[in-house]
């Protein structure tokens, strides 16, 4: 009985081989770029929606801000009033533009550097934001057909 050297290989085989981890070097590669490429187009999406969200932020902080400045308006001249208006007013126009202004990334930070410096102040205007985006969600649940009859202490039902 004789005994193989399983240790040479035949001929050709080596290039079989070689062909073979050329092929799953190329594979490998061609897997890297594609997930790359979903990474950047995840990553631009999210910036695009973001972006989105910014805008959409700072139109509704202007339009607060013109509201308040409307009301400021019709209230007495230098009374206490007026003043707290337009002071909330100016504050918030500021404030949009400032948000029109940056990049997402660089209100991150401003905002992380804001809770680095004031954690209390930052988790109490957390708290007020969760509260107003609740009642909002409620608000913009409740449908049209809402009527006045269903009102509490008879207002608009019959009595």
């Amino acid at each position: 009985m004789t005994v193989q050297d399983t240790t040479t290989a035949a001929p050709g085989s080596k290039s079989t081989m070689d062909a073979a981890e050329d092929a799953a070097r190329d594979v490998k590669n061609e897997a890297l770029h594609a997930a790359k490429d979903l990474r950047d187009a995840a990553i631009e999406e999210t910036r695009n929606r973001a972006e989105h969200v910014k805008d959409g932020f700072a139109d509704e902080v202007s339009s607060v801000g013109s509201a308040l400045r409307r009301a400021s308006d019709e209230l007495r001249q230098g009374s206490p009033q007026e003043r707290t208006f337009g002071y909330a007013a100016n504050s918030l126009a500021d404030l949009s533009d400032v948000v029109r202004d940056k990049d997402i990334a660089e209100i991150v930070e401003d905002i992380s550097g804001f809770a680095r410096r004031n954690p209390f102040a930052f988790l109490g205007g957390a708290a007020l934001l969760g509260f107003a985006g609740i009642r909002a969600a409620r608000a913009s649940q409740r449908s049209p057909s809402h009527d006045a009859s269903s009102e509490p202490y008879g207002y608009g039902g019959t009595s």
